[in-house]
């Protein structure tokens, strides 16, 4: 089986930001990484923890995708991070809300005809077969939902539009309570981070793919144009992609946040979120 790119991009939310995405593939691999931003002062010198730790997770993932496989392949790609964080990092972490952390959706050639998903967080897969429905792997739109609740609430007790108050002391303090529950329970939520126990607590599917599957891999902000804008559901998206390209889509998607700035039609805590997206096919 190969997994042909045919199509991709990584563009960051806002000019004066970095890019707190990432993604890499490789011939039967390929992987979307989402840095969460940041909620406090930095741990290492660079301009994002976010974007390191993703850029990092791309880095290693990309390494050890032709020696390993699904959770080894995750673990030793964790183990590498682990390791650059600690030797890089300015001090230690206090509270688990300043370990830079990152959603992952990942594939990878499996047995025939089959691919291996692993996943973290709100990054997600569309997944067309030839002749079937679309399959969406992955928790975006639901975790997208909850989101746009929580911004609409905020937005309604401040009296204003969701947008730009990501630095305010009542997000924070809500934010940074609901970060430190992160990766601290066997059965709680887990996302990706410099702490190689991570890697058993992704979770998996096996994919069918069979030659002439398409795959969308994308981060939550490349799926707002179906999850929070609704321009598109699922398999309308799919299609976009293959027939108009990422490009226009992200022009479309750019379009409708800059109609929308302070986020009262769609709330959301920034006007324009961070999106990566690849297109591939199985052949």
């Amino acid at each position: 089986m190969r997994l042909a790119l045919t199509d991709s991009l990584s563009d960051p939310g806002s000019a004066g930001r970095p890019n707190d995405d990432a993604f890499c593939a490789a011939d039967g691999f390929a992987a979307v990484l989402d840095g969460a931003t940041g909620l406090g002062g930095r741990l290492l010198d660079t301009p994002s923890d976010a974007a390191w730790v993703a850029q990092q997770g791309a880095e290693r993932l990309t390494h050890h995708s032709t020696t390993h496989h699904g959770h080894d392949l995750l673990r030793a790609a964790l183990a590498d991070v682990e390791a650059r964080f600690v030797a890089e990092r300015l001090s230690a972490p206090t509270e688990m809300y300043e370990l830079p952390m990152a959603s992952l959706m990942m594939v990878q050639a499996g047995p025939p005809d089959a691919l291996t998903a692993l996943w973290f967080g709100d990054c997600s897969a569309l997944v067309q077969r030839p002749g079937q429905a679309i399959e969406v792997v992955g928790s975006a739109f639901d975790q997208k939902a909850d989101e746009a609740g929580a911004a609409a609430s905020l937005a309604a007790s401040l009296g204003m539009g969701a947008v730009g108050h990501l630095e305010r002391p009542e997000f924070l303090t809500l934010a940074r309570a609901a970060r430190n529950r992160y990766n601290t329970a066997d059965d709680g939520d887990w996302v990706f981070a410099p702490d190689v126990r991570c890697a058993e607590h992704a979770q998996t599917a096996t994919l069918a793919a069979p030659p002439g599957t398409w795959l969308l891999l994308a981060t939550d902000g490349f799926l707002a144009l179906a999850s929070d804008y609704q321009r598109y559901d699922p398999a309308g998206l799919m299609a976009a992609a293959r027939t108009e390209g990422l490009a226009a889509l992200l022009r479309e998607l750019r379009a409708i946040e800059d109609a929308d700035p302070e986020g009262r039609r769609f709330p959301r805590f920034k006007k324009g979120d961070d999106a990566t997206a690849l297109l591939l096919e199985v052949r």
